[in-house]
């Protein structure tokens, strides 16, 4: 049967995909994290603190900062926003970030990306105390991460591999196909996947494929069709279509772009064409509600991690 006649067929017959409710995971692990962080109060420890910059007057940069302060204070972490113009120099935030590396009343610290043109993103992430960097963006953090040994693993990479376990998605030797190289989610994604489990940082035992702006769309297509996980994170709408999707993949959707409807409002939607990819796919998430609650609640884990760190140090010297 042609390959075209055979998608058809599967199309018509497949039932739809069972929804990955990022909303509902995310909702359990911040009530975790709170009853963990309640329980390091009882001990005699402070709450955990986590300082967020923010560089200039970006809508999108300031609804995320403002979600990740509800949450710090819905699950006990105290938090703070500093904000800073458009036009702090490169070396006045790094300035700021040092200072707060050496608070010792403060746990976690992160610099919401992206930053305004004239900094460079590469040298604000780097100057974060590695033991303090609860986004995973330090150059020693994800090096550790390739070793596979305890680390702070970047938020959205993190959500991705806990959305993964805790739908018991089977990766033991399966195709996955991750869309996006990004040092920050596409690449952390792939590492988590296909590294043994083995490990002090336990990986998938996946065998994973990396492509990226520059990989052509038959390859695309070709990768895609056999692989039993797509993660698609390059906010290019509608990358991933319903013909090239393996019948009973699980898709796991990273992008988030928003546009204007026909009725003139906008929406965000994602890599992924949903209403098509749903009726191939076994497994899928929503755009919004998927991996952006997990990436916050994440977040939250890894500044409660931080927390202990900070104690630890302490006792050590």
């Amino acid at each position: 049967m042609p390959e075209v006649l055979q998608w058809q067929r599967n199309y018509r017959f497949m039932k739809a995909a069972k929804l990955i409710d990022g909303k509902k995971i995310a909702q359990e692990i911040r009530t975790e994290v709170k009853a963990q962080v309640e329980e390091w109060v009882k001990q005699g420890h402070r709450n955990p603190c986590l300082i967020a910059i923010l560089v200039g007057e970006d809508p999108a940069s300031e609804k995320y900062v403002a979600n990740k302060m509800i949450a710090a204070k819905e699950v006990g972490i105290n938090s703070q926003t500093i904000r800073l113009p458009n036009t702090t120099t490169e070396s006045e935030v790094i300035d700021k970030i040092h200072k707060l590396n050496h608070d010792s009343s403060v746990d976690g610290i992160l610099v919401q990306l992206p930053v305004p043109a004239h900094i460079c993103e590469r040298n604000v992430c780097n100057a974060v105390d590695p033991l303090k960097d609860v986004d995973g963006f330090h150059t020693t953090n994800i090096g550790r991460l390739t070793l596979n040994t305890d680390t702070f693993v970047p938020a959205t990479a993190l959500a991705v591999y806990e959305l993964i376990k805790r739908y018991k998605i089977d990766t033991f030797g399966k195709n996955v196909v991750v869309c996006g190289r990004s040092k920050n989610v596409g690449l952390p994604i792939a590492i988590l996947l296909h590294s043994d489990a083995n490990n002090e940082l336990p990986g998938c035992e996946a065998t994973v494929t990396i492509c990226h702006r520059h990989t052509p769309p038959e390859e695309l297509a070709f990768f895609a069709k056999r692989a039993d996980i797509i993660i698609s994170a390059t906010g290019v709408v509608n990358l991933i279509k319903p013909e090239m999707v393996k019948p009973g993949a699980c898709i796991i959707d990273v992008g988030i772009t928003r546009i204007t409807t026909e009725n003139g409002k906008t929406k965000l939607v994602g890599d992924v064409d949903f209403e098509g990819v749903s009726k191939i796919a076994g497994y899928i998430t929503p755009v919004p509600g998927g991996v952006g609650p997990m990436t916050v609640a994440m977040l939250m884990f890894n500044t409660y991690k931080a927390a202990k760190h900070t104690i630890h140090s302490i006792c050590s010297e």
